[in-house]
């Protein structure tokens, strides 16, 4: 990213070496109001609204079998996230797989597959309480984590198994765990063969005897209820008229995808441009909008369970930097039409939408791990949020809401619960390297700005993508020097984001984080990770230095 200032406002804490470009898209100014609207300020989201849902069927390949085999890089990878957020990271552990799956509790491995010719898509396993010590154990290596864990409702009639896992679980976790999902899309239960004519009044009905067995059980002791967890068929409003609203939920939860290769590769699913439209995130998360209503007036969080660009296992577009771009402008745009969490989800060996990816599901304690671009996601909204909540809005730059085929986002996030102005997040859909777009910052927002910038070559890049001059190596470290660029903005400024590519600006003395997130390889742990105060970050002498040099 380049920046264009009068040279007396500029203040660098890192130098970035960045190509010369001949020109710049026309600037736009950004408008980024002092307070939010006050219907925004009835969603104040956590620091970590990012969280990671995964598949119980590859679970075991990329946590490690046992306590004392857990994957290097996967610790790394999960550390970077975390120490970029105060609160624990949400990890859920579900999806169809896990609604059809079995807990053995003297089970003496992590899990064992029992169907040898299972549809890709619904893998179920039997598990054992092997799983629960292996997720206490990443946590105690990388730190506070909450869990949520999937209950199968696909058999109501004998629920002897559903509440022998939730009993376990909660002893095993303590107050790691979060919540339950009481099943998994369960409007796909009909259309799949799991149940037959299977509709809303039976669902809430089973939902209550569920729910009766769980509370004679002692599970129900504080709300760790979560569902519907629709994600296709059903509406969340008419569930919850058919008295879903009745039962203790802690959350209600959906997921949802905007594309799927079930039927393998189409021209919609292979369509990247789709994801390179702002236009299209607002009808992607908005679906639910009459339920997510209700949801408020009721006082209950909404989360994203699963998310990820196309259903049944990606297409091409979903390991591209496009895709990274996409993962980043729902999360802005998902807390802005409050829901209260995003999870990304990630599934087994070689699927094109994975977070990252062993060598081989047989060797996932070794290094030669592959980073997949939504993983860049997760690290650049680790960092959005506040320790004290934030409040984001969408600014509707250049008319982006409604302007088909632009090429531009942004996002303004209002800090310490939404009381001030914190951090402005900047996109650039734009597939040339060549031409960045220029955002203009007017004069009082902030006297000064730190920038973290999010880029790659082009839209289809899937392995050249760096996030504040660092990319991830092959054992989920983050490699090279971390940028951070810093100038005056008094009376204004400039800001150049490469096409494609986002940049995170935080304002004044908003805290960021610095320092090397590795904790796990060669050399042990790496310590030195902080969050830094701009004000005593800068390394002002050297940028001095440079930029008398460039002068002469």
């Amino acid at each position: 990213m380049l920046l264009s200032l009068p040279l007396s406002s500029l203040l660098v804490a890192v130098i970035v070496t960045l190509p010369l470009v001949a020109s710049a898209g026309k600037p736009l100014n950004v408008s980024f109001p002092e307070t939010p609207p006050s219907s925004a300020l009835k969603n104040v989201v956590d620091d970590n609204f990012i969280g990671i849902s995964w598949e119980l069927s590859s679970f075991d390949t990329l946590w490690g079998k046992t306590v004392n085999t857990i994957p290097h890089a996967m610790q790394n990878y999960l550390h970077n996230i975390a120490v970029r957020i105060s609160k624990p990271l949400r990890i859920r552990v579900g999806g169809n797989g896990m609604d059809g799956s079995t807990y053995v509790p003297n089970l003496s491995t992590f899990l064992e597959f029992i169907d040898p010719d299972a549809y890709f898509n619904d893998i179920p396993v039997k598990f054992g309480p092997i799983m629960f010590d292996v997720m206490n154990a990443m946590s105690d290596k990388i730190g506070p984590m909450q869990f949520t864990i999937g209950l199968s409702m696909r058999t109501p009639h004998d629920t002897k198994n559903v509440v022998a896992l939730a009993v376990a679980a909660e002893k095993k976790f303590g107050d790691r765990l979060d919540s339950f999902l009481l099943g998994n899309e369960p409007d796909l239960y009909a259309g799949h063969g799991e149940r037959w004519e299977y509709d809303i009044d039976t669902y809430v009905s089973e939902i209550g005897s569920t729910l009766d067995d769980l509370r004679d059980a002692g599970v129900l002791e504080k709300k760790v209820i979560g569902g519907p967890t629709i994600c296709c068929g059903w509406n969340l409003s008419s569930i919850l008229d058919a008295g879903l609203d009745q039962y203790p939920y802690k959350y209600y939860t959906i997921q949802r995808y905007p594309q799927h290769n079930c039927g393998g590769p189409t021209e919609k699913n292979t369509n990247i441009s789709y994801f390179l439209d702002h236009t299209n995130v607002a009808s992607y998360l908005n679906w639910q909008q009459e339920g997510m209503a209700k949801a408020q007036a009721l006082d209950v969080p909404v989360l994203l369970t699963e998310y990820n660009t196309v259903a049944c296992g990606g297409s091409n577009i979903s390991s591209t930097f496009a895709a990274t771009l996409w993962a980043i402008d729902v999360g802005l745009k998902a807390a802005s039409v409050n829901y209260s969490a995003i999870y990304l989800h990630t599934r087994e060996h070689d699927i094109t939408y994975n977070l990252f990816d062993p060598p081989t599901p047989e060797t996932s304690t070794e290094s030669g791990w592959i980073t997949g671009s939504p993983y860049y996601a997760a690290l650049f909204l680790a960092e959005v949020t506040d320790s004290a909540g934030s409040v984001i809005i969408d600014l509707n730059l250049n008319n982006s809401n409604t302007y088909a085929g632009g090429t531009v986002s942004a996002y303004g996030v209002y800090d310490n619960g939404g009381a001030t102005r914190g951090k402005l997040a900047l996109l650039n859909f734009a597939d040339d390297g060549s031409v960045p777009q220029i955002y203009r910052v007017p004069a009082g927002v902030a006297e000064s700005l730190s920038i973290r910038v999010l880029k790659a070559p082009e839209v289809t890049e899937r392995r050249n993508i760096s996030w504040a001059g660092q990319t991830v190596g092959d054992n989920g470290d983050l490699q090279g020097e971390q940028e951070t660029i810093e100038l005056r903005c008094a009376e204004g400024c400039e800001i150049e984001v490469p096409g494609p590519g986002a940049a995170l600006v935080f304002l004044g003395n908003s805290p960021y984080f610095t320092g090397n997130s590795t904790i796990a390889g060669v050399g042990g742990y790496l310590s030195g990770a902080t969050l830094a105060n701009p004000a005593w970050t800068f390394l002002v002498t050297s940028v001095i230095g440079v930029l008398v040099a460039a002068l002469q």
